[in-house]
């Protein structure tokens, strides 16, 4: 049986790592994400450096014409 195509583009791709949490009940946005096809990094301290980020890079990913 021949494996299916998948069924997310892999260019669309990417790893979120948080900051382990602090012992206090307040949320930390902490992290790191990283685009797996491209190999951009970027840190992030807020939910808004982070949704900027993937915007930049989604963007980037449409406009490409070498995009899969």
């Amino acid at each position: 049986m021949a494996p299916s195509p998948p069924s997310l583009p892999t260019n669309r791709a990417f790893v979120v790592q948080f900051r382990a949490q602090p012992t206090d009940p307040a949320l930390s946005w902490e992290g790191r994400v990283e685009h797996l096809t491209s190999g951009q990094v970027s840190r992030f301290h807020s939910p808004e450096e982070l949704l900027a980020f993937l915007a930049r890079v989604l963007t980037e990913v449409v406009e490409s014409p070498c995009s899969p």
